[in-house]
């Protein structure tokens, strides 16, 4: 590659990372300045003797293994694969930014905002030509949201409108496809387990298919179980098929985190193995990990 186009392959990349990052500033900054003029409305009964807040590790912990929970959270998610490319010997690294932000409707309905920026670091990736690639950029921007309704049940639910822009990527991290869909969850909060399903359907919206489309069916069943001591052991399946290359790349996760307090503001951190049960041509296969960090921004 030559230096001028790296250079500004470069800029676009920080200007994507910037513009993404300002936008779930504002949305997340937005909803703790009304959770806050909220909670200094009613102080009633939130805190200890001293003046300090009660933090409730246990609910906190269940409310991060349910996607459409009613807190604000900034996650940060970590993946290492292996198998990748046609020869099955390179690997990939990614990070995922996917901060949350619920915004109350009034009645107990909620809507909830979750902007996901995928970046991505290959190496020894070899392509159908046998030619070998090593680098990184970011692999796409996804935004996700969901309005849930007040069931007042155990049962909770939310849809809502799902896009993903490619964010001018190489094809070397993914499709180079815009696509637009739609989004939903179900869930059952019983005790201290949560299980459910999320899923999209997507269209293409345009772009070029040479490195893959966006008509895609996702599908995330899970099942999380909280202790008292506010650990979580977590299993999940990430199932998503492409109706034009028909085939599907399916890891199964499991994992632990735990929910601790620093000073007043509760991190969850979390880590696990996982397995490509089944992958498409060139993707990720047979084992990997991840590993997240979340700090919770309370009401």
């Amino acid at each position: 590659m030559k230096k001028s186009q790296f250079l500004i392959n470069s800029k676009f990349i920080m200007k994507t990372i910037l513009k993404s990052f300002l936008i779930a500033f504002m949305l997340i900054a937005a909803q703790y300045t009304i959770a806050q003029t909220s909670a200094d409305a009613s102080s009633s009964g939130s805190a200890k003797a001293d003046g300090s807040k009660v933090v409730d590790k246990v609910d906190i912990a269940k409310k991060l293994a349910n996607p459409i929970a009613n807190m604000i959270s900034v996650p940060l998610q970590y993946e290492f694969s292996r198998g990748v490319g046609v020869n099955q010997g390179g690997s990939e690294q990614t990070l995922l930014f996917q901060p949350v932000a619920p915004f109350d409707l009034g009645g107990g309905d909620t809507f909830i905002v979750r902007p996901i920026v995928a970046g991505a670091r290959e190496v020894s990736v070899q392509n159908a030509a046998g030619q070998s690639f090593s680098g990184y950029g970011i692999a796409n921007v996804t935004l996700e949201s969901f309005y849930a309704p007040n069931t007042n049940s155990s049962w909770i639910w939310g849809i809502g409108p799902y896009a993903v822009s490619p964010s001018g990527n190489s094809g070397k991290f993914g499709s180079q496809q815009t696509g637009a869909g739609v989004t939903g969850v179900v869930l059952n909060r019983q005790g201290p387990w949560t299980y459910g399903l999320l899923a999209y359907q997507s269209w293409s919206m345009g772009g070029n298919p040479t490195f893959g489309t966006q008509n895609n069916l996702y599908g995330q069943p899970f099942v999380a179980f909280t202790t008292k001591d506010a650990w979580t052991y977590t299993v999940n399946m990430e199932a998503q098929y492409n109706y034009d290359s028909h085939r599907t790349s399916n890891p199964l996760y499991a994992g632990a985190s735990k929910l601790v307090v620093f000073d007043g503001i509760p991190f969850s951190f979390g880590a696990g193995p996982m397995y490509y049960v089944s992958n498409t041509p060139g993707g990720p296969s047979g084992w990997g990990a991840r590993a997240t960090a979340t700090v919770v921004i309370l009401k």
